[in-house]
């Protein structure tokens, strides 16, 4: 059964009978998107059965063909021939005449019209002329069927079919004569206008842009896809037609077009639901803006310190559109972030109004262990309203180095960075002190091809226990600017001393003996808990690893996924860790190097919490409080226990749910909200014996569930 189109096939009955088929047909509405809600509501459902009748017979069914499944503009006419000739074989009944019938939603207004019944073909007809109010997101089904015409009838003799579905999918027009103008007056925006559109139905025109030109839409794509490049920047109602982008913030600022690029656009019209459904996107136009926007060129490392580090930025001048000047008196902030991708920025030199002046050298700054990335903003003022010009951010090189091989014989140098021109086209240059010497020459020892964001080089052939120092210069250009070539950008200087990695160690836990819990009288009691007891040795991986062992560190996670916090560092090949309030967790452990450096992480040893849970069968609540409660013996973490209590003619007398919350479980006192006497609080069961239900969720790793059922009896 194809649960979208609803046809049944059964190909082929083997056994001639009596059949029947039930079948559940639900109605879904679609509805508005939301964080909470799919885009879609069930709304109803109905149970149809159907009687199929097998027979035995020589008669073979017609054979339908139909157009194959089309895409139309809404307005255009559809139209399609449907043929069928009746089967026939050696040992079936000669053909017969077949009748062609078509069934839809959209006939009437559409019409199948049968002009040939055969044999040896029958034809038909159908033809629907589309309009704007036929958008929609799914496509329309038309079933047509084919009924050969046995004569005569009879149980051996019946007149089969053929059925077939053919979609057909109606889309919006794409909006006409869309046009782009760049403005230039005060802040850059673009003017678009388009026609009317045509579809009076529509709900909303989408607009999109995209810097440059973008591909063109496959034929029937409706909307803008995402793979285009294209993004969404305004939605207005469909009877507009024209719009000014002057590229507004999410806080809604204006902050207008860069200078110096090309923004191209499209626009599609969007239909209301239920139907839904959309255009295909407008011909694309675009708008190309004069001048030149300030571009950041260099983050140049010059300095390496944790404290008196030296990075130089430089940019280049903008230009504003020939034959004019800019406005009032403009200005630079020059911001920095740290690491690759900052989202808070402080400004480190704000404003200056020296269009000249393009560079900045940034002192005091910690270029050994952080990564710093910068935004230039230029203002303008429009109107008395200063308007920001920000550039794409760029980011210092940062680079790492770490032995590649256990023989300590061969280095990895890694580099990485976020920078809006391209340093893809050309090689990075890679550096390299030997020793300890600070005043030692860095030497050029080799070129790596680098990628968008970084790129690695292995340094072979050296020697063990020996100190080496690197950085990395790469050579990047903008690729739409041709004088901004030969962009030479230095990592921080970063050294390591080459020695083997120490041994990575095998961890072993020693499990909980929970059976060892249920001999115990009470558990867990106030102020006790678990101990877990860690041991490990080293391995000899990986190969030629140092066995020379400083400390270990021993990190922990209370559940089987999640990250692992250090719980604490030793020197010994053992640890207990103490004080638990369940067993479960899970451990691993590091081992370091006199050096400082660090092994690779041991194996995940793991435990689960012991499931151990146990209702009394008796209890006394006769007020000299011994044994005056039902509570369970656990030394389980529980999420939940709901708990019901019974008489013996099955009326509830108790009921209760208590959870991680509550320090006592279930502590029923002989009385509840449920009560035989008067019940209420106060009321109080007759002693005897009363039947309970427990249902449980651990909070052990498998999330286990377990339903307890039982007797116990009270005793005053």
């Amino acid at each position: 059964m194809d649960v979208i189109t609803g046809q049944i096939v059964w190909n082929a009955p083997a056994r001639a009978g009596l059949y029947n088929v039930a079948m559940v047909v639900e109605e879904w509405r679609r509805t508005p998107r939301t964080p909470t809600n799919p885009g879609r509501q069930k709304i109803g459902s109905v149970i149809r059965d159907m009687q199929i009748t097998v027979s035995a017979t020589n008669n073979l069914r017609p054979i339908l063909t139909i157009p194959v499944d089309i895409c139309v503009i809404a307005g255009e006419r559809v139209t399609g021939e449907v043929t069928a000739v009746d089967g026939v074989s050696a040992t079936s009944t000669p053909q017969t005449p077949v009748s062609l019938f078509a069934y839809s939603g959209i006939i009437p207004p559409a019409t199948f019209v049968q002009s040939q019944t055969g044999p040896p073909t029958a034809r038909g007809t159908f033809n629907w002329l589309t309009e704007c109010n036929d958008v929609a997101r799914l496509p329309y089904q038309v079933l047509f069927k084919a009924q050969d015409n046995p004569n005569p009838i009879a149980p051996t003799n019946p007149p089969l079919i053929d059925e077939q579905v053919w979609r057909i999918t109606v889309v919006g027009p794409p909006p006409q004569n869309l046009r782009a103008v760049p403005v230039n007056t005060g802040i850059n925006t673009t003017q678009l206008n388009w026609d009317t559109y045509r579809c009076a139905n529509a709900s909303l025109i989408h607009i999109y842009r995209k810097e440059n030109s973008g591909p063109d839409p496959g034929f029937c794509v409706t909307g803008i896809p995402a793979s285009s490049g294209y993004v969404r920047i305004a939605s207005v109602p469909a009877t507009q037609t024209s719009f000014i982008d002057a590229n507004r913030s999410d806080s809604g600022a204006n902050q207008g077009l860069d200078r110096g690029k090309t923004y191209c656009y499209r626009i599609y019209a969007e239909f209301p639901l239920p139907a839904g459904g959309a255009s295909i996107a407008s011909q694309e136009a675009c708008a190309t803006f004069g001048g030149r926007s300030a571009l950041l060129t260099n983050v140049d490392v010059e300095t390496t310190s944790p404290t008196d580090g030296e990075i130089t930025v430089r940019w280049t001048q903008p230009k504003p559109v020939v034959g004019t000047t800019f406005v009032g008196t403009p200005s630079y902030v020059l911001s920095r972030g740290e690491g690759l991708n900052p989202t808070v920025f402080t400004p480190v030199r704000a404003p200056f109004t020296a269009l000249t002046d393009t560079s900045y050298v940034d002192l005091r700054l910690d270029t050994e262990t952080k990564q710093y990335t910068y935004k230039l903003e230029f203002i303008l003022t429009n109107a008395g309203v200063s308007v920001p010009e920000v550039s794409p951010t760029a980011s210092s090189v940062r680079t790492s180095a770490v032995p590649s091989s256990p023989a300590a014989t061969a280095a990895t140098v890694s580099w990485t960075y976020n920078v809006p021109w391209d340093n893809t086209t050309r090689p990075a240059t890679i550096y390299r002190r030997v020793g300890t010497n600070a005043s030692a020459p860095y030497v050029r020892i080799g070129t790596a091809p680098t990628a968008a964001t970084g790129g690695t080089y292995t340094d072979s052939g050296l020697s063990k226990g020996e100190t080496y120092c690197y950085y990395v210069e790469t050579n990047g250009r903008y690729a739409n600017l041709a004088f901004l070539d030969n962009l030479l950008n230095k990592s921080q200087r970063k050294c390591l001393v080459l020695v083997s990695p120490p041994c990575t160690p095998v961890l072993a836990l020693q499990p909980t003996n929970c059976d060892s819990l249920a001999a115990l009288q009470e558990f867990p009691r106030l102020n006790e808990r678990y101990t877990n007891r860690l041991a490990w040795t080293l391995s000899n991986r990986p190969e030629g690893c140092d066995a020379t062992i400083a400390s270990y560190r021993v990190y922990y996670r209370p559940r089987l996924t999640g990250a692992f916090t250090l719980l604490a560092t030793t020197t010994q090949p053992r640890f207990v860790h103490t004080d638990l309030t369940f067993s479960g967790g899970c451990y691993a452990v590091q081992a370091v190097a006199p050096s400082g450096l660090v092994s690779d992480t041991s194996n995940v040893a793991c435990q689960d919490n012991c499931v151990f849970f146990k209702l009394p069968n008796i209890f006394t609540p006769n007020g000299d409080n011994q044994n005056a409660v039902f509570r369970p013996k656990n030394s389980s973490p529980i999420r939940s226990i709901r708990f019901q209590a019974f008489n013996r003619w099955g009326v509830k007398v108790f009921q209760n749910t208590t959870t991680t919350s509550d320090r006592i479980l279930i502590n029923w006192d002989g009385g509840g909200p449920v009560g035989e006497t008067g019940g209420g609080a106060g009321s109080r069961v007759a002693d005897g014996i009363y039947y309970y239900l427990a249902e449980v969720e651990f909070a052990d790793f498998a999330n286990t569930r377990r339903t307890y059922k039982g007797w116990v009896e009270i005793i005053r």
